[in-house]
């Protein structure tokens, strides 16, 4: 369970590192959108988990890795912007938010599924019996 001050300084982080990734980081990753679905911080505020989502023709593994060669560029960026806000610059961690595919592919499977009807005998109730 995270605390209030972890929650805080998540969604600081959150709104800062899409405004960083819009605007200033456009140019390093061809152009593509990146998003910040999530992060999660640690209770001393050290290190933050950065879950992305990548809208993309390309390989997302790639351009994760990209991203992740620009991580000190991306944090210094990320400190331009909030140094007057946090005593510490957390440690960036980033990771590819796959929930959207997940649930595509779980739609898919359900909707693959062929289930039968119920017999009209196993769906009579003790009461009509």
């Amino acid at each position: 369970m995270e605390s209030k001050r972890q929650q805080k300084f998540a969604k600081l982080i959150q709104k800062e590192l899409a405004e960083v990734f819009q605007r200033e980081c456009s140019h390093l990753f061809q152009g593509t959108y990146v998003s910040v679905s999530v992060v999660r911080v640690s209770p001393d505020l050290g290190v933050a988990k950065v879950y992305l989502s990548l809208l993309v023709g390309t390989n997302a593994k790639e351009l994760l890795q990209e991203i992740k060669l620009n991580t000190k560029t991306i944090r210094h960026l990320l400190a331009q912007r909030i140094k007057k806000q946090v005593r510490v610059i957390p440690e960036l961690i980033f990771y590819l938010d796959d929930t959207a595919e997940y649930a595509a592919r779980m739609d898919e499977l359900f909707s693959g599924l062929d289930i039968p009807p119920a017999d009209k005998d196993d769906s009579e109730t003790d009461e009509e019996k």
